[in-house]
Formats: structure tokens, C-alpha cells, sequence
């Protein structure tokens, strides 16, 4: 159990970090083109975006309102599928003379060794990739008998790079949920040392496939897993995401306590200009836009709801015990009339556990 004294202790940290609210991750939506159609897809990306690429000279000229940027803040490029973009080696130059470091986050299919060698000489310092599944699971979720092929190819690459910080991450689903030990075997066999989980929650395509969200005692299965992994297993890190706070778990599954930093320390470029935090969250929730406002200056000046989070003590949240800690959950369960929390994961374990 967590003691009462670092629950509070944690609280006081939170609240500075608001207060803050230094820019550490600042994601780029360049594209909403997709050369997949995945069932649990988010944003509904797909080949006919209704948006073009935005240019690169949009994006930087936002980038340029930063006058004094963290030191340790880190561009996120993402889609959309990223690799899709003729320009992106050229992107990641820019931003690197910009003395800024700038990661991707891929579905792998593109990711060969000739755009391996590229990026890095670009200045890619980080990568994402997902895997979801053994081959049947994963090519499921992908919809694309071939992805799963290319992304072992694309994992091979780069955890064997010693200049990227690589990690791998896996959205849990009814399909491949009891394949996660072997998930992990696998992984360790082609050297990736850090493995992150997640869940699906109904937003995107998502509500139209009951076999991507997982039940009460699933979801618990998969905090069990976790905890055992990161006692047991010295051979990878493995974590919980950031998505959402998980009551007797917490500290067992995460190098720290929950903490839904969207609008905190993570800000993003929409693939429209629009300026908000993590790119999965409602769109409604947008702070302004490149075009019209100076990035920086809304950064600073705005992002109210998500550094002022009472309003989020409604539905199931409004009498709750843990609201101080968990803070409505993570973002990006609030959609639609945003009158209740999509998914509470505190309340899917007490279910089990009552």
C-alpha cells in the first residue's frame, strides 16, 4: 500500500509541475496519411486523408516561437504514419539545428535499413514502435497480412542501434492478451529493453470491435502481469502506460505514480495547426492554432482545462475518493459531451477485487 504521507508528498509535486508547466514533449501530427487500416486506429487515419502533409515550414516557424526551449525538450513526429513523408530526414534536420532532439513514433512497415541509415543521420534519437501480437494477433489488429513481417524487421534494426532509445509498445486486446509472455520472449530475443502496455479505450474505430476492449478480470490479468515482469524479470522494462490511474497498483507498474501530464509538460502541432497536448485526445480540446496564435504564447497563456482538472468532478468522478490522485484519469477518456470518464481503471479493479 501506498503510505498517506507519499500520496501527499506526490501531490505537492504534481501541483508544481503545473504551476511549471515546462514544454519536455512537443508532438508534431505530420501527416494523417496511413499506409494501414488498423481496427483500433484513434485518429481514423487512412490513405485518402482529408487533410495534406502539413509543410515543414509550418511546423518550424511554430518550433521558432519557443525562444528558450527546455533543455531536454523532445520533438515527437508522428501521424498518421510518419515514414510516409518524402521530407522526414529533412524535417529532422531542421529541428536538430534548432538544437532540439527529435523522436518518431512508426507502425514499422516502412522501416528498413536504408531508412534506418537515414534517420540517424538526420539525428533521430528516439523510436517507438508497436508490435501487437504474435503474428496471427498482430496482422489482426493491422488488418495487413504482411505487417507483422515487416515490423520484427523494423524492431531487429533498431534495438540493436546503440545511438537510439528504442522501446516497443503493445495495445492489450482481448486477441493477444494471453499471448504476453511469449510477447515478452520475444521482444528479449531481439534485444529491445523497454516494453510499455496499453489498453484500448472505445474512441476512433475502436466501439465498433468487441474483441479490442478488455473486461474487468482481463484488465486485471494484465496489472498482474506487469507487477510480476518488473519483480521478476530483469531482461526488460516493463511498464504500464501513462493512460490512466490504477489504484493498488500504482508504483508496482510504473516507475512512478500516475501522473497525466497533457497540457503539463506534453504539447502538440495538430495536423490542421491546431495546438492541444497528445494528439489522441478530443480535438474539442484545442488551444488555439499555428496559424492564427503563436504557439509558444498559448502554451503559456492557455491550456487552462488541462492544468485545472475540477472540472472534470462529474459522472463517476464527482464524489470519488481518489479524484486527488487520479485527477479524472487520463485525457484522453473524455470525448464526446464529456460528462463522464470513458474508462475508469481504478473501478475495473475494484470490481475484481471487491
Amino acid at each position: 500500500m501506498i503510505s498517506s504521507a507519499k500520496r501527499v508528498l506526490f501531490r505537492k509535486f504534481k501541483d508544481f509541475e503545473t504551476r511549471r508547466h515546462e514544454l519536455n514533449y512537443l508532438f508534431w501530427e505530420c501527416t494523417t496519411r496511413c499506409n494501414l487500416d488498423c481496427l483500433h486506429c484513434g485518429s481514423d487515419c487512412s490513405k485518402q486523408s482529408n487533410y495534406r502533409d502539413m509543410p515543414m515550414g509550418d511546423f518550424l516557424a511554430a518550433l521558432d516561437t519557443i525562444k528558450n526551449p527546455a533543455k531536454n525538450l523532445i520533438v515527437v513526429i508522428t501521424g498518421g504514419e510518419p515514414l510516409l513523408r518524402k521530407d522526414l530526414p529533412e524535417c529532422g534536420r531542421e529541428i536538430r539545428k534548432r538544437g532540439m532532439r527529435w523522436s518518431m513514433v512508426s507502425n514499422g512497415y516502412l522501416y528498413n535499413e536504408t531508412m534506418h541509415n537515414s534517420l540517424l543521420n538526420a539525428g533521430l534519437g528516439a523510436l517507438t514502435i508497436s508490435i501487437d501480437g504474435l503474428e496471427e494477433s498482430h496482422n489482426w489488429l493491422r488488418n495487413n497480412s504482411r505487417s507483422f513481417d515487416r515490423v520484427v524487421t523494423a524492431i531487429d534494426l533498431a534495438a540493436n542501434s546503440p545511438r537510439l532509445n528504442f522501446d516497443v509498445v503493445t495495445c492489450v486486446n482481448k486477441k493477444n492478451i494471453s499471448e504476453l509472455h511469449q510477447i515478452k520472449e520475444f521482444l528479449k530475443k531481439y534485444n529491445v529493453k523497454a516494453w510499455r502496455l496499453f489498453t484500448i479505450i472505445p474512441i476512433g474505430r475502436a466501439p465498433q470491435n468487441e474483441n479490442l476492449l478488455l473486461s474487468d478480470e482481463e484488465f486485471v490479468h494484465l496489472m498482474d502481469f506487469i507487477q510480476e515482469s518488473r519483480k521478476n524479470d530483469k531482461g526488460i522494462d516493463v511498464k504500464f502506460s501513462c493512460e490512466g490511474f490504477v489504484g493498488k497498483y500504482e508504483w508496482k507498474v510504473r516507475d512512478s505514480f500516475y501522473f497525466c501530464r497533457a497540457g503539463i509538460n506534453i504539447g502538440s502541432v495538430l495536423i490542421d495547426g491546431s495546438i492541444s497536448a497528445c494528439p489522441n485526445i478530443d480535438r474539442s480540446f484545442s488551444q488555439g492554432n499555428i496559424y492564427t496564435d503563436k504557439f509558444y504564447d498559448v502554451w503559456e497563456q492557455k491550456f487552462q482545462p488541462f492544468r485545472n482538472r475540477n472540472w472534470m468532478r462529474v459522472g463517476r468522478c464527482k464524489d470519488c475518493k481518489s479524484f486527488k490522485d487520479c485527477q479524472g484519469n487520463g485525457f484522453h477518456n473524455w470525448h464526446g459531451d464529456k460528462q463522464n470518464v470513458l474508462v475508469c481503471h481504478q473501478l475495473k479493479i475494484e470490481n475484481v477485487h471487491s
